[in-house]
């Protein structure tokens, strides 16, 4: 459907009071790996993010890249694999998922940023010490539990201008690096800057009252309501850690926290810039 200017300019006097609202301040956007899989997708959304920097919003990309380090272990005929949901890291996974994570899925979304007119720069956690761990159990390797995080490398980023882009790669005072969960770095990363919105991409609408029904979704869950949420079984399996990395956000000050479906368009358009939202909020009992 084809609009006239008058109905553009409509939209966009619309969106003037979230661009006021959310001026200055600084949001997250966690892009995970099974978002990223359609480029033409992972194209739209970093337009998205070039736009809300354009009106004075402050944007930090935090990044997994789960698919793509799996298929360059099958192509190095490596095994993957898993324990409670976690990829078991040896030392020759890790030379893996720092090239992948730190390399070519950070580059290819920095080169992605500029390509649409935006200005990015690359980081993964050992930067400017941004991101400190240590082991997270001696069966999983070199998965990594965060420590601390320092969020002045990001802010000098954002206060030049940057958009930052971060891997989630860290490090401990031995110098031993360290992969770690996108959902839950993106959440630590959140609380440092005291962002006013962490927005987690992923490949579902949000939190489903029925897991098989995409017509269910919740729009918005107190956190006091997600044990009994967890008891019923409509947080289960793979959302459970991604809903406690919301949980952890807002207890860290995030205002508000979303886990939103990164296949559908200007997705975080219609989150930031509308009351219609598209996925699940978080937030405390008022």
């Amino acid at each position: 459907m084809k609009l006239s200017n008058q109905e553009k300019a409509d939209i966009l006097v619309q969106a003037l009071p979230y661009i006021q609202r959310y001026n200055g301040e600084i949001i997250v956007v966690k892009f995970g790996g099974n978002a990223m899989t359609s480029e033409e997708q992972k194209l739209s959304t970093m337009r998205d993010l070039v736009l809300l920097a354009q009106v004075g919003i402050k944007v930090v990309l935090v990044h997994g890249g789960g698919p793509e380090i799996d298929n360059v272990l099958d192509k190095m005929h490596i095994e993957t694999k898993r324990l409670n949901g976690l990829r078991v890291t040896d030392d020759e996974q890790m030379n893996v998922v720092q090239m992948v994570l730190a390399g070519k899925v950070n580059k290819d979304l920095v080169a992605s940023i500029e390509s649409v007119g935006g200005t990015a720069l690359g980081l993964c956690g050992v930067d400017g010490g941004m991101i400190k761990a240590t082991v997270m159990a001696p069966e999983l390797g070199h998965v990594g539990e965060i420590v601390s995080v320092n969020a002045k490398p990001i802010l000098d980023a954002l206060n030049c201008g940057y958009i930052p882009v971060i891997s989630t790669i860290a490090y401990d005072k031995s110098g031993n690096i360290y992969n770690i969960n996108a959902d839950t770095a993106a959440s630590r990363i959140a609380g440092a800057l005291k962002a006013h919105s962490l927005i987690n991409m992923t490949a579902t609408k949000g939190v489903l009252l029925d897991p098989k029904d995409e017509n269910t979704l919740i729009p918005e869950i107190k956190i006091e309501e997600v044990d009994a949420l967890k008891a019923k079984g409509v947080i289960s399996g793979g959302m459970i850690p991604k809903v406690e990395c919301c949980i952890e956000a807002i207890n860290l000050g995030v205002k508000n926290v979303f886990i939103i479906d990164g296949r559908v368009p200007h997705a975080i358009l219609v989150e930031v810039l509308s009351d219609e939202g598209i996925g699940t909020m978080f937030c405390k009992e008022a």
